[in-house]
């Protein structure tokens, strides 16, 4: 059953958040919503956690119509970028929060917190504080929070927004690992490409309050429907006519049948990428090209700034016409 949505729409003033919306997430499924900032996702997580109401439509979680059910009683647990989390408390009591105020028994929840705690790997933090745990560790107790309760979904607002980009690729690969071990119902928001790319199941992307795609990340980046989808889940450039993602672009030093030729004018190395810049001899297509090659590469092909360069689509290339 999952969460269905059906209809959604929601304005702010003369701001229009959400139009029409119609989505269906499968039951343990981790689905991530991604899309620019202002483009909706946040507040269709809200409206799912019930922390907002829509204009219209329903929402369904598991089954069960909860388009007017207050949020405490949807038994959805929700993420925050930052944590909220009790300073006053120690970790245990922070995670043991839910179950108290819904008066679980003791010995139940000295039993679960020890579980939780030892699934995001922090029972020998147990009586700290949360000031005395890194970010990282923080964002882990307030899964164990969230989990607590056994929610129905758990749902994830730019969980590793404020932390470091280590941080965040550490805790992508621990998210996707929990949530194989536990197969909640999980919705996450993001604008990060990289991150929705790698955790999720499913991939909704969102853009101006409209679905602009839905499907499995190697079907939106292999097969992006619109120009926007394309352009948002990685770098794209211009060839002729097309948008094509840098990568799959064809280069050589020698002529032949090529869809634009010119110079190399830039040249930058970051790591074992080299990044090119072809200046096409087309007036009609005179912006610069970008292509990516590996350092590998570009030594076989002996390729140097100045060089006068061929280009094509490699076979197979994802191209969307301008």
């Amino acid at each position: 059953m999952g969460i269905e949505i059906r209809g959604i729409s929601k304005t702010f003033g003369d701001f229009v958040a959400l139009q029409d919306i119609d989505l269906s997430i499968p039951s343990g499924q981790l689905t991530a919503l991604l899309g620019p900032s202002g483009g909706g996702k946040s507040t269709l997580l809200r409206i799912i956690a019930g922390l907002e109401s829509s204009d219209s439509g329903t929402v369904h979680i598991q089954g069960r119509d909860t388009t007017n059910v207050p949020a405490q009683k949807r038994n959805v647990g929700f993420v925050f970028q930052h944590y909220a989390a009790f300073r006053h408390l120690t970790v245990a009591k922070n995670v043991a929060f839910g179950l108290e105020i819904r008066k679980t028994p003791r010995d139940e929840v000295r039993r679960r917190v020890g579980e939780l705690l030892e699934l995001v790997h922090l029972e020998q933090f147990a009586h700290r504080l949360p000031s005395q745990l890194s970010g990282g560790q923080r964002q882990r107790m307030a899964l164990a929070r969230a989990l607590a309760i056994e929610p129905s979904v758990l749902l994830l607002d730019e969980p590793f927004g404020a932390l470091d980009a280590k941080v965040r690729k550490e805790l992508r690969d621990w998210l996707r690992r929990l949530h194989d071990e536990v197969h909640v119902t999980t919705v996450f928001v993001t604008h990060d490409q990289e991150e929705a790319l790698e955790v999720s199941d499913s991939l909704v992307v969102i853009n101006e309050g409209r679905i602009e795609q839905i499907g499995s990340p190697d079907d939106l980046y292999d097969r992006p429907a619109t120009e926007f989808v394309l352009s948002f889940l990685g770098p794209v450039t211009r060839l002729g006519d097309h948008l094509i993602r840098p990568h799959d672009i064809d280069i050589t030093r020698y002529e032949h049948a090529a869809t634009a030729s010119g110079p190399i004018t830039r040249w930058t190395r970051v790591g074992f990428e080299i990044r090119l810049e072809v200046t096409p001899d087309d007036p009609l297509h005179p912006d610069p090209v970008q292509i990516v090659v590996t350092r590998a590469e570009a030594t076989a092909l002996q390729l140097h700034l100045g060089d006068l360069v061929w280009l094509r689509p490699r076979v197979g290339a994802q191209q969307v016409s301008r």
